[in-house]
């Protein structure tokens, strides 16, 4: 439980599982990948990606050319400029109904802020 990870420098990547078990790096494809329930992946610098599977578990990524996946029950994601989300829908089983990646800037994806899957598989924007 809360076992966090925290990394810098070139491709210093940092990986957690467990309850709340967060990773987040920086640096220049320095990536960040989670597991667990809430286990939240952050991470800045170019190419640097985060990747989380748990339930609520988030993604965030701020540098150029990086992809943020939640791919968990009400998982949330967010990127910045020139960087992209992967998301999906599943239902409470945890059955994968829809996944759905886009770059931001197109299908009205904005940098920095929050973004979930609806039961549609469509984006919405959600509060942090």
């Amino acid at each position: 439980e809360g076992a966090n990870a925290a990394t810098t420098g070139y491709r210093a990547n940092a990986a957690t599982t467990g309850y709340r078990a967060n990773a987040a790096t920086t640096g220049y494809g320095a990536n960040a990948a989670t597991t667990g329930y809430r286990a939240n992946a952050a991470t800045t610098g170019e190419g640097a990606n985060a990747a989380t599977t748990g339930y609520r578990a988030n993604a965030a990524t701020t540098g150029e050319h990086a992809v943020a996946a939640a791919l968990g029950i009400e998982g949330k994601a967010k990127a910045g400029i020139s960087g992209a989300i992967v998301l999906c829908y599943r239902n409470d089983e945890g059955h994968l109904i829809h996944i759905r990646a886009s770059k931001v800037g197109e299908n009205g994806i904005k940098p920095d802020a929050w973004y979930s899957l609806d039961e549609n598989g469509e984006f919405i924007e959600t509060a942090e």
